[in-house]
């Protein structure tokens, strides 16, 4: 273990020192060769080669929960199932998506349409034309001239060298920083932020796209290219409608990479027209608007009522297969527990799987499956006693190097006790900080036991993470099958521990 980690653990255990936390190292070892010989990559394949990308609301998402619960059941999990969890709205898909300059000179350009958008109705031709808009006045300058353009809302942006590369790993100074950060300021205590300027920008913001939407619509514009963030052929793209089936349907809306996107907007301002073939088919699903989660069960033995949980978001975004956001996490999850029912390894909690839907939109399959089950923060319900802990997985591909607490000093002995079987691998760090973004908060919001895991970033943010190049061959083999076992050993761990999780602020089950 590294000093700093041991430093972290000492000054976080309270002044009546615990027994020592318990590891069955040979169950670990048992785990951590199933992993490393086990399953996780043909699982991701069948996620994203087969059943990606999973925009939710979408007929493949769909697909791949049954693929999922049929695949959980023939390990021997109990009650898989696809679990509603309320009204998500309407689902999206692309079908095809051509586009390709005619003119002045002829070439095939890179783009992805924003989901909830239509399509183009069939093949469409038309003049591009860069339209600034900046505030409402600008309208003027563009009134009449627009119908039956391809429009570009806004001027490329700067593309710097790539002098550094696009993945790394967590360097061992990064890692001592993170050990050694202090516990969050609880929520509401940060620094100051003048909340009403920013939230009058951002609406004002808003007023002036919906504007310009509209103004577009009744100009007859018929579809709309914006710059798409990524360079050197990557694209990252995301919503541009609404799910809101009684909303009326936005513009075509397609993200270029930036490459074509410029090439086209610096032979316009040269006085040189630019004309465009489009041919962009979308559908929209409106038959069932609720979504679901995926769930199933390894029950327990002596402590069956009580409940340990793993999880990941099933969801992803359209411009790739949606391999490091995330089937990477589902794929761990459901290694995780194959692997335990494979090895048979004694349970005397029940294990419980989940993978969320609406990750993507705000958490949403998870908020709601937390509040329906266990309810929130000041109203806890029943079952909230029995649970122990929830462990997700959502930064990507990269090996797991340790733990973030959520401000949880308690657990930090048990936690520095359960990652020294892993230190060879690299997972040796606790600290106290939080991350955002993803499933365990569903959980931390309501006073309950939730972690993320600390994980390399290799190419997420720069590369993968909603992104075109989102796509099996991004993720890490020896990574994924570590993940796989850590997380394996964290819940075996959990599932026979003599109680309950430690929950933060002295709060008991």
């Amino acid at each position: 273990m590294r000093r700093t980690a041991v430093v972290l653990s000492l000054l976080l255990l309270p002044a009546v020192l615990p027994a020592q936390e318990a590891v069955d190292t040979a169950a670990v070892r048992r785990i951590r060769e199933a992993a490393f010989a086990g399953q996780v990559m043909e699982i991701a394949s069948w996620l994203t080669d087969v059943y990606g990308p999973r925009l939710t609301g979408s007929p493949i998402s769909k697909q791949a929960g049954d693929w999922a619960t049929k695949k959980l059941t023939e390990w021997g999990l109990r009650d898989a199932r696809l679990e509603p969890w309320g009204e998500f709205g309407r689902g999206w898909t692309n079908e095809r998506t051509m586009v390709q300059v005619t003119a002045p000179v002829p070439f095939p350009v890179t783009a992805y349409p924003a989901a909830w958008t239509p399509g183009t109705n069939g093949p469409v031709s038309g003049k591009v034309v860069a339209v600034i808009v900046d505030s409402a006045p600008d309208f003027a300058k563009y009134r009449g001239r627009l119908r039956g353009a391809i429009v570009m809302t806004g001027a490329p942006r700067a593309v710097p060298a790539a002098w550094e590369p696009l993945a790394k790993r967590l360097t061992d100074e990064e890692l001592a920083k993170m050990a050694a950060s202090p516990a969050p300021a609880p929520q509401g205590q940060q620094g100051p932020q003048n909340q009403e300027q920013f939230r009058a920008r951002m609406q004002a913001q808003q007023a002036l796209a919906a504007q310009r939407t509209q103004f577009l619509r009744d100009e007859g514009v018929v579809a709309v290219l914006q710059p798409g963030r990524g360079d050197g052929g990557t694209v990252f793209v995301g919503s541009g409608g609404s799910r809101d089936p009684r909303t009326p349907s936005a513009l075509p809306v397609l993200a270029v990479a930036i490459e074509h996107y410029g090439r086209i907007w610096r032979t316009l301002e040269k006085g040189i027209e630019v004309t465009m073939d489009l041919d962009v088919r979308n559908s929209f699903h409106d038959q069932d608007l609720t979504s679901f989660n995926v769930l199933a069960e390894i029950p327990g033995t002596s402590k069956a009522d009580e409940v340990v949980m793993l999880g990941a978001h099933f969801d992803s975004w359209h411009g790739g297969t949606g391999a490091t956001d995330n089937a990477a996490g589902s794929a761990v999850m459901m290694e995780a527990v194959r692997i335990l029912k494979a090895l048979n390894l004694p349970l005397k909690r029940t294990v419980r799987i989940a993978l969320w839907t609406g990750e993507e939109q705000g958490l949403l399959g998870s908020r709601a499956w937390v509040r329906n089950t266990y309810g929130t923060r000041d109203s806890l319900k029943p079952a909230a006693a029995k649970f122990s802990g929830y462990f997700n997985v959502d930064n990507g591909t990269g090996a797991i190097r340790g733990v973030y607490l959520q401000g949880n000093g308690n657990i930090a002995p048990v936690f520095d006790a359960w990652i020294k079987p892993f230190a060879d691998k690299g997972v040796k760090t606790l600290t106290l900080q939080n991350t955002g973004g993803t499933d365990h908060l569903a959980f931390d919001a309501a006073g309950l036991p939730g972690f993320q895991f600390i994980q390399d970033p290799l190419e997420y943010s720069t590369r993968t993470h909603h992104s075109s190049m989102d796509t099996w061959e991004r993720l890490q083999a020896d990574d994924m099958k570590l993940n796989a076992a850590v997380v394996a050993a964290f819940v075996y761990l959990t599932a026979n521990r003599p109680e309950l999780l430690p929950r933060k602020g002295g709060l008991t089950p």
